[in-house]
């Protein structure tokens, strides 16, 4: 039996893939491509409105060619009624650990639908098999759910409250991947920042712990909310200091509003982001600061939004991800009063891109001509090798060893990305 699975989404759902891939082999199935498969695992993604519906098509595309198709994810929790009716089983993210059963139990005509939430199931995904690829990065997850309560938000009805891993469990994980070459370790999480607060630890003594394993990799913090970060702030700078860390932070504001903030349900203010971007700066060299924003949220005024670029123009991140506002089934955002009309809604995210690509290309420029280390990963998308700096700025190479850790001088610069070659 033949089994292809299509991941989209976050890093999670991209573990979770190579999960449910270790069970499908365990089991004595076949990984196949698309064109040879008898079933495929469509695991998908439904953060925002649009990629909601680019997954109800590509399982209707999937289910219209002839293929059997298993339904994993986050959509099931999220939006059911969008999955059509012909796929052959459904499962939660707290289900994949029953892929086998569902395919099993497909092939004598009956579906297995299991989506049951946080409260009704949980399972510790450390403790499932992985597959190992080889290849330069390995997606470790430290938790799942988070503490938040964003009104915006339906990935929270499928991922639940906050389930910390046990750090030995994660350090298992860690030392494996180095011993087996992999070189950089992508920590992942929905918030890595209230990681270890339901057990008694923080994110800050898990990086100490981390830090310690021996051999030449790097780490990848994955994103992290404010309000959680602020709680740890002088451990996690002290734990960032660490060479193995890239000094990359994926801090999300949202808004540069705090009355917007507070509808969004977030639990900090524009002032407690800005110090903890203030105390990374000045103690974290050449510190990547990444965010997101959210255009265009109910209630959103021409004066809250002119806050928000007021906040970028001051802050300044190296790379901003503006989203437009969908609103999610279910959540509080979807029903409250004042949303606002699509056209401004573009307008808006249009003149956020422009900023923040001027913004990016200005702060990018400064690395021309500087000689900085690189860890190279594989064949770009356009050709030549993508690499990751030490600060996880993506950087295109003509030619390079992939895997390795090499010294660099930057030629170009453009607002996403560096160009550069192999110093001798």
């Amino acid at each position: 039996m033949r089994v292809h699975i299509e991941t989209y989404g976050c890093t999670r759902n991209k573990a979770d893939a190579e999960m449910m891939e270790a069970l499908l082999l365990r089991a004595g199935y076949e990984i196949a491509d698309l064109d040879s498969t008898d079933y495929v695992v469509v695991n998908t993604c439904a953060v925002k409105d649009p990629t909601e519906k680019h997954m109800a098509r590509r399982i209707k595309e999937l289910l219209d060619s002839g293929k059997r198709v298993i339904v994993t994810g986050c959509l099931p929790h999220v939006n059911p009624s969008a999955i059509d009716d012909r796929v052959s089983g459904i499962l939660g993210v707290k289900s994949i650990d029953r892929i086998v059963e569902a395919i099993e139990l497909a092939e004598r005509g009956k579906k297995l639908i299991s989506i049951e939430g946080w409260r009704e199931r949980s399972i510790d995904k450390l403790e499932l098999p992985r597959v190992w690829k080889g290849g330069v990065v390995f997606i470790v997850p430290i938790s799942e759910g988070c503490l938040n309560v964003c009104t915006y938000c339906a990935t929270r009805f499928a991922r639940g409250v906050l389930k910390s891993y046990k750090a030995e469990l994660i350090m298992k994980w860690v030392k494996e991947a180095v011993a087996k070459g992999y070189r950089e370790i992508q920590l992942s999480s929905e918030d890595t920042g209230c990681y270890g607060f339901d057990i008694g630890t923080n994110l800050a003594r898990l990086l100490d712990e981390i830090t310690s394993i021996e051999g030449e990799f790097r780490i990848r913090v994955g994103m992290m909310n404010p309000n959680n970060a602020i709680k740890i702030l002088d451990e996690l700078i002290e734990a960032y200091k660490d060479e193995k860390i890239y000094k990359f932070l994926h801090l999300p504001v949202q808004s540069g509003d705090n009355e917007i903030l507070r509808k969004m349900g977030r639990t900090y203010t524009l002032e407690e982001f800005e110090e903890i971007v203030r105390e990374f700066r000045k103690h974290i060299k050449d510190l990547n600061l990444n965010t997101d924003i959210i255009v265009g949220f109910p209630g959103e005024s021409e004066e809250a939004f002119q806050n928000t670029v007021k906040l970028i123009e001051r802050v300044r991140p190296d790379k901003i991800n503006v989203s437009r506002f969908s609103p999610r089934p279910g959540t509080p955002a979807a029903k409250m009063r004042d949303q606002i009309v699509g056209w401004k809604v573009k307008e808006r995210s249009r003149y956020l891109h422009r900023l923040r690509l001027s913004i990016s290309y200005e702060i990018n420029r400064r690395y021309v001509d500087k000689e900085i280390e690189v860890l190279t990963h594989g064949e770009g998308k356009k050709g030549g090798i993508e690499g990751r700096t030490m600060n996880y700025k993506d950087i295109i190479l003509p030619e390079a060893p992939v895997g390795e850790f090499v010294k660099v001088k930057v030629t170009k610069a453009t607002s996403t990305y560096l160009l550069g070659e192999l110093v001798d």
